[in-house]
């Protein structure tokens, strides 16, 4: 009797689990997807033609193994003005616009360059903040002096135990670009002050980036020619110069994947809420679970559990002799929520205050980091610039307006019409664009966003260790972790998992190794070692 895989949820980390399963094992995959759409947070919203992605999406891993997958489900498209080197895949794999040789010339990643700034004192600076002529002309002889002599002193007098973010931030950066370039945002970002936040969030989300690291990229900047490698070994994520990216934004690629899996036998159940989860003798039995549009209830016997479902509410969910602690910290586990407003504008522009006039502002960025504290709008998308194909008419400019943000909060609950007004306000406040020049809002509201590391995060390890307890459950991606992941993070996740179960190895200790260690490295050999022993295990029957 052939096993099978009960999956929860078909964002990233399940989908990649279930297309594992069914390429490199026996065992049946069937997933369990609350809502109507495939993707997750990865998914791409579509509104009159026009293309979001939620929080932006840049395709790019330093694990070969995640990058080699992406492009095995979306080739590559190759033009006259992308000449990469590319050594993910075969020549005969890329699809040349020229000769038309795509099976389906819609299904393919593009590669895109990279920008990104900070928006501060109605001034673009690089992200991460570098330390260019650029930069320093734009802040003055005044901050530049303060920001060197406040790094010197950091360095001399670090501040050890790093206790919180703040301590992490400032012991790489100085107080005073700490405060000019770093507090507000990230401070929107969770609601709470940095020192609140412990400093492990660091160094999971902006690890290796330093003033040290933005010193040696300049240099390398101006001392080399652009390099032509996907790869960017030698580069830090944050720093990378290209990425590749879907056509039509993240959700093809995933619903691609669906696809796949469909067609290779795999089951997708969309509109199931699990609700109930019966464990005993360190195992998950049974699940059941609730259509939300029928009001049918399933219930499914596996002999693996994959769950990407917030660990808040799959302990909540639990049937069974679940220890007292173990239901009082995941209770207590936090989320940050996220509203997207997508703006249709015109053209964006920038006020003259000489003349008092609008004139036509044309920007390259993918995303643009707003640093002011006087407006509520964290970080724009402009989305022609992830795909010039996220927008119907070429001729508009469709931007996102990121907002976090707790469903408790009295921003969350105004009606949407209230939520765009503020928006476009903000937007012309900052002087990007003029409400003139707005066609069409829409506004998005996602739920549990980012897990937070604060509440009860402290003592997650009890959860971890109940959890890691039950033998054939396996918690994989960002919410399923409660951890802080990227796609590719969350992917690797998956992927460590089935390998495991190939392998016959009962540890769940390199699960949760990805995207731990501070080097990201790190990462690609922990995953790809267990990977290389995986491939002599025989399939499970």
């Amino acid at each position: 009797m052939t096993k099978r895989a009960i999956i929860i949820g078909a964002g990233p980390a399940g989908l990649t689990a279930a297309y594992e399963l069914l390429t490199r094992t026996d065992i049946l995959p069937i997933i369990l997807e609350k809502s109507g759409d495939i993707g997750g947070i990865s998914k791409t919203v579509n509104y009159k033609g026009n293309r979001m992605d939620i929080g932006g999406h840049r395709f790019f891993s330093k694990s070969d193994r995640v990058m080699k997958w992406w492009l095995n489900i979306l080739p590559l498209v190759e033009s006259a003005d992308q000449s990469f080197t590319i050594q993910y895949q075969n020549k005969s794999q890329v699809v040349n616009k020229q000769n038309g040789t795509a099976a389906d010339p819609d299904k393919v990643m593009l590669i895109r360059k990279r920008l990104s700034r900070i928006y501060f004192l109605r001034q673009f600076f690089t992200y991460p903040i570098s330390l260019s002529l650029d930069t320093l002309r734009k802040l003055g002889v005044g901050r530049t002096a303060a920001i060197l002599a406040s790094y010197i002193n950091a360095q001399a007098f670090p501040r050890k135990p790093e206790k919180n973010l703040e301590d992490f931030m400032i012991n790489r950066f100085g107080k005073t670009l700490y405060e000019l370039f770093f507090r507000d945002y990230t401070e929107k970002v969770w609601g709470v002050p940095c020192k609140e936040i412990p400093a492990e969030w660091g160094a999971q989300r902006i690890k290796g980036v330093s003033i040290r690291k933005a010193i040696e990229h300049a240099i390398k900047e101006v001392s080399k020619s652009r390099s032509s490698d996907i790869a960017q070994k030698d580069v830090e994520t944050s720093l990378i110069e290209q990425f590749l990216y879907p056509k039509y934004g993240p959700g093809q690629l995933w619903e691609e994947v669906a696809r796949q899996v469909q067609a290779m036998g795999g089951i997708i159940h969309m509109n199931y809420d699990v609700q109930h989860i019966e464990v005993s003798a360190n195992k998950v039995n049974i699940l059941h679970a609730v259509n939300s549009i029928s009001g049918d209830v399933m219930s499914l016997e596996g002999d693996y559990f994959f769950s990407t479902m917030p660990v808040k509410e799959l302990i909540a969910n639990m049937v069974g002799p679940i220890p007292p602690n173990v239901h009082e910290v995941a209770a207590g586990l936090q989320y940050r929520d996220f509203i997207t407003v997508g703006i249709l504008l015109s053209r964006m522009s920038s006020l003259d205050k000489k003349t008092d006039e609008w004139k036509a502002l044309e920007l390259k960025d993918n995303w643009i980091y707003i640093q002011d504290n006087n407006v509520k709008v964290g970080r724009l998308q402009i989305f022609n610039n992830w795909s010039p194909y996220m927008v119907a008419d070429p001729k508009n400019i469709w931007v996102g307006m990121e907002f976090f943000c707790n469903t408790t909060d009295a921003f969350w609950q105004l009606p949407d019409k209230q939520i765009s007004a503020l928006a476009v306000r903000e937007l012309e406040r900052i002087g990007l664009a003029s409400a003139a020049n707005v066609l069409d809002s829409t506004v998005l509201r996602v739920e549990k966003t980012y897990p937070a590391y604060f509440g009860a995060y402290e003592r997650f390890g009890e959860v971890r260790t109940f959890t890691d307890r039950l033998k054939n459950l396996f918690l994989v991606g960002r919410n399923g972790m409660h951890k802080y992941n990227n796609a590719d993070h969350s992917m690797l996740t998956a992927m460590v998992a089935v390998d495991n179960i190939a392998a016959g190895i009962t540890t769940k200790e390199n699960i949760w190794e990805i995207n731990t260690e501070q080097e990201y490295h790190e990462e690609k050999k922990v995953a790809e070692a267990v990977h290389q022993q995986a491939k002599t295990i025989p399939s499970i029957t």
